[in-house]
């Protein structure tokens, strides 16, 4: 480390130190964290930020499905237990809504906290807005595809695939193009399937579905928050879903989580998974994954977009000034280049663009370089009050028509239809 550099970082701890009341140094934030790897990563870093503040920080560890109603519990309390919290995307139109989170925008411009490095499209999925600044980017899980290099490469795979389409084996790059691929490797690979499929209804479908309509060039809402899924473009991602969930996928897809693929996918047995990002330096492990490792490869879901995702922190209104400015400060620590850096180092998924160029991640992690884009080029889930009930309307049609209980047709419409239903209310 330069003299320059950790003259940089011992002035940032001052900073830090000289925004705190004299009183706030005994300060106890208490967050409800998903227990997730990105959770475990932060964790181990806060005696850091305690040595470094004289703020302690608790985090509580629970599954994502009961997170939601225990914030919710707090957050119309009197006063909330937890002082800073962590946001999924999909509560980030609810939340602000209710009246439930502070304003950050004050903070950023009091503590002079830059936002410039923080990529544009998580700011925005977070709830930006021109007059408000709600939650701080917190990490991402925008979606892209990890596949098997080696069966591209596998010389009966591609002898069959040239027989069978005329074409070579190789990367899709379109949608079409990857459920071909998928299903083609499923009937022909043995005991492989094509496409390890997180097709359960609700937020697992609905999640993975996205990456379809957008690969195909469809959308939820238009410009003018017009719901347009109801489109061919709809009706072939929508298509396409249902023929690899049959064709392409493993059996009891319908009912499987992402736990589920993450298995296959470790186990050698599936070529591909539209999943986010991060997963792959998990499968791309010798001692956890040695089927798969160091045969994978990353890249933006066929068709140039896909699903983006993530979390941000936000501060309580019904909490005391006192923790609503130590809250403050631990956002401005564990989201400032430095401590981005450090999580990337262990896996942390980043939301500043500064941390995916930064040199010794790059080395540590070349595919970052290919995560940039996948973040960067992500699209919405409609975010609004209800998109929460929303992901069980649309997971519930994706299902009937991943199903064969369905047409397509018939599907799409209904979801269209709960969609507008729900933006109505």
């Amino acid at each position: 480390m330069t003299l320059m550099r950790s003259l940089g970082l011992a002035f940032a701890g001052a900073t830090l130190l000289a925004s705190l009341p004299a009183h706030a140094a005994g300060i106890t934030l208490r967050a409800l964290m998903e227990d997730v790897p990105e959770t475990q990563i932060i964790e181990k870093m806060l005696p850091a930020f305690e040595k470094e503040t004289g703020i302690k920080v608790e985090f509580e560890k629970i599954g994502y499905g009961d997170m939601h109603d225990k914030l919710v519990a707090q957050l119309v309390s009197p006063e909330s237990y937890y002082n800073v919290l962590e946001v999924d995307f999909l509560w980030a139109g609810e939340f602000p809504a209710a009246g439930w989170l502070e304003d950050l925008t004050p903070y950023v411009a009091k503590s002079n906290f830059d936002l410039k490095p923080f990529i544009p499209s998580m700011l925005e999925l977070l709830g930006q807005t021109k007059d408000a600044l709600p939650l701080i980017p917190m990490y991402n899980y925008s979606m892209g595809l990890i596949y098997r290099t080696d069966l591209l490469e596998d010389p009966k795979l591609r002898a069959a695939f040239k027989a069978k389409t005329g074409r070579e084996l190789a990367a899709p790059t379109t949608l079409e193009d990857y459920v071909a691929i998928a299903t083609f490797i499923k009937a022909n690979g043995n005991d492989l399937v094509g496409a390890a499929m997180q097709a359960q209804r609700g937020d697992p479908n609905a999640m993975e579905f996205s990456n379809y309509l957008f690969s195909a060039g469809g959308a939820y809402l238009d410009a003018n928050r017009k719901v347009v899924l109801d489109s061919p473009e709809g009706l072939k991602a929508l298509k396409l879903y249902a023929e690899n969930v049959q064709k392409g996928a493993q059996q009891g897809a319908l009912s499987a989580t992402l736990d589920d693929t993450m298995r296959l996918m470790c186990a050698g047995k599936a070529f591909s998974m539209v999943t986010y990002w991060w997963m792959l330096p998990q499968l791309d492990d010798k001692e956890k994954c040695p089927a798969v490792a160091g045969k994978l490869a990353l890249s933006v879901m066929p068709g140039g977009h896909g699903e983006s995702g993530g979390w941000g922190w936000g501060i309580p209104k019904n909490t005391s000034d006192e923790s609503k400015q130590a809250a403050w400060t631990f956002i401005q620590w564990v989201q400032s280049q430095k401590t981005s850096v450090a999580r990337a180092l262990e896996g942390h998924a980043p939301v500043r663009s500064d941390v995916y160029t930064d040199e010794a991640v790059l080395k540590k992690y070349p595919f970052y370089k290919t995560a940039l884009d996948v973040v960067a080029s992500g699209k919405s889930f409609p975010i609004f009050a209800y998109s929460a009930q929303y992901e069980d309307v649309l997971g519930a049609q994706l299902s009937l028509a991943a199903g064969g209980q369905a047409k397509p047709e018939d599907a799409l419409k209904a979801a269209a239809d709960g969609l507008t239903q729900l933006l109505n209310k």
